[in-house]
């Protein structure tokens, strides 16, 4: 079954009481049992859901993984992952990672014993470099937000199945649409389903997807536990969002490499980062990969006024954070998605005062390129 019947089928079969070919959203805390001990499959709503099981079921299909289980937003589902360690475990992170993730590893978990390095993932070497004894976990993203380094995952992969490392990949800014990671040595894939799995900036959620009988068993377990579901509205539009997920991103991407060539060639624009062309230091990386390169892009314009003046200008492109959305939203990272980040960190990386970020949409590129040519005339 190819990926685009996947997404439109897999796990949203037509519903046995009505016929309805969408999937219901099960509006319910709880579930009437028909005897003591004798019941349909659902108990409480905290615990299983029929709208939140068909989603989780369509998502690990079209990632090829055993299981998914959905959360209330990406960064619950990335703590629940890390709930699969314990103290004194030591966990190597992709060194420009998301602000959030930052956040949440240093000013949360470390306080519960757990152990963070942060290194260069373009290279295994690095990562080799830098495992430990206590090394339980290597947690990358794909392409790492915001300067679009591509990770070595084919390297790393094949490092933590030799080392025994648990490998857990955070794939929101590509989708499985353009890049499966299990298929090249992921345990554990994550997504901010508010992102492109959902594609219409009206839903958060996140998802943890297994291939390991026994992290499945626990991430079940924690989902209950703690309690950090996502809702049943939340994933019947999710669920809707999969269903034209291969459209979308192959629009996308068509969007995205005109843009990326148009800033690239563009005088008021320092660099471009986009694993799409040619001089992106990981390109060829990027080609083996994966089948498209997305959406995503950032760009240098030299300053905070630069910036500023861009951001201020622009009319279509909506500043706003958060990815993905069928409409392209532009931001600024080292004051909204990094700003949880030290400056001098964040500089080390790349991520300066005048570096700003297009998550591009599906509008008529036209539009959006007259847009942002605009707002950098007025730089």
């Amino acid at each position: 079954m190819g990926f685009a019947t996947k997404a439109i089928h897999t796990g949203q079969e037509p519903d046995p009481a009505t016929g309805a070919i969408i999937t219901p959203i099960y509006q319910t805390s709880t579930y009437v049992q028909e005897a003591l001990g004798r019941h349909k499959g659902f108990e409480y709503a905290r615990t299983q859901n029929p709208t939140r099981a068909a989603l989780e079921r369509n998502l690990a299909a079209l990632e090829g993984a055993l299981a998914a289980h959905c959360f209330a937003s990406g960064m619950s589902a990335i703590d629940t992952t890390l709930r699969l360690l314990g103290p004194g475990d030591h966990v190597i992170v992709t060194e420009n990672t998301y602000g959030g993730t930052y956040r949440l590893f240093e000013r949360v978990l470390r306080n519960f014993g757990l152990e963070f390095s942060y290194v260069d993932t373009t290279e295994a070497a690095n990562v080799e470099a830098e495992i430990r004894e206590n090394t339980r976990m290597v947690f990358i993203e794909t392409v790492a937000n915001p300067t679009m380094a591509v990770a070595d995952l084919e390297g790393v992969g094949r490092l933590t199945r030799e080392r025994g490392v648990r490998l857990v990949v955070d794939n929101t800014f590509l989708s499985p649409f353009f890049l499966r990671p299990i298929e090249w040595g992921a345990d554990v894939v994550l997504h901010s389903t508010t992102k492109y799995l959902n594609g219409h900036s009206d839903s958060i959620g996140g998802v943890v997807v297994t291939t390991r009988p026994e992290d499945a068993e626990r991430v079940g377990f924690l989902q209950n536990a703690v309690g950090a579901i996502i809702s049943p509205f939340d994933a019947w539009l999710i669920a809707r969002g999969t269903k034209t997920l291969a459209v979308r991103m192959k629009q996308h991407d068509i969007n995205g490499r005109i843009v990326a060539a148009f800033l690239d060639d563009h005088p008021k624009v320092e660099k471009v980062y986009y694993p799409g062309l040619p001089h992106h230091p990981q390109s060829e990386r990027a080609k083996r990969l994966m089948s498209g390169f997305g959406g995503m892009i950032a760009f240098e314009t030299g300053s905070l006024a630069a910036a500023r003046s861009v951001l201020d200008n622009v009319r279509l492109c909506a500043l706003a954070e958060s990815l993905g959305g069928v409409e392209t939203l532009i931001s600024h990272p080292a004051t909204m998605t990094h700003a949880s980040v030290p400056a001098a960190e964040r500089a080390g990386l790349g991520i300066t005062d005048g570096l700003v970020r297009v998550s591009v949409g599906i509008e008529d590129v036209e539009d959006i390129i007259a847009d942002l040519d605009a707002a950098l005339r007025r730089v």
